[in-house]
């Protein structure tokens, strides 16, 4: 259940270089190898913005894991010791009308924890 308490999430101002290879996996489950590599591209050039963790949460219509999730535990633990997290990347899928979390689910978790309400920084194409 979320909780709202006076934590507030560091993040990074740009996501980890790490996190374009992660979201490519991912994409690459649903998209081909052309239009992945095309999706990471643009994800790299977008611009920053921020949404709420609970719009994030409705638009992709995925579920809140829990902490027993070894990764949200990780990502909680970060917040509390004031650690920075890395902006989530995101795809609008358009012809689903979804949003995929290419990369950042467990840090969107671990934040929404804290504030359903907390404003995060995502790149989105």
């Amino acid at each position: 259940m979320p909780r709202k308490d006076k934590t507030e999430v560091q993040w990074l101002e740009e996501p980890e270089a790490h996190d374009y290879p992660a979201a490519a996996s991912y994409l690459s489950l649903m998209f081909d190898e052309k239009s992945t590599a095309l999706l990471v591209e643009q994800l790299k050039k977008a611009a920053v913005s921020h949404f709420k963790a609970k719009d994030i949460f409705r638009a992709s219509s995925l579920s809140l894991l829990g902490i027993s999730d070894l990764h949200v535990r990780r990502d909680i633990k970060k917040i509390k010791t004031k650690q920075a997290l890395s902006p989530l990347l995101l795809v609008a899928d358009q012809s689903n009308r979804k949003v995929i979390i290419a990369d950042g689910y467990h840090r969107l978790c671990a934040t929404y924890r804290f504030n359903e309400d907390a404003l995060i920084p995502c790149k989105i194409v």
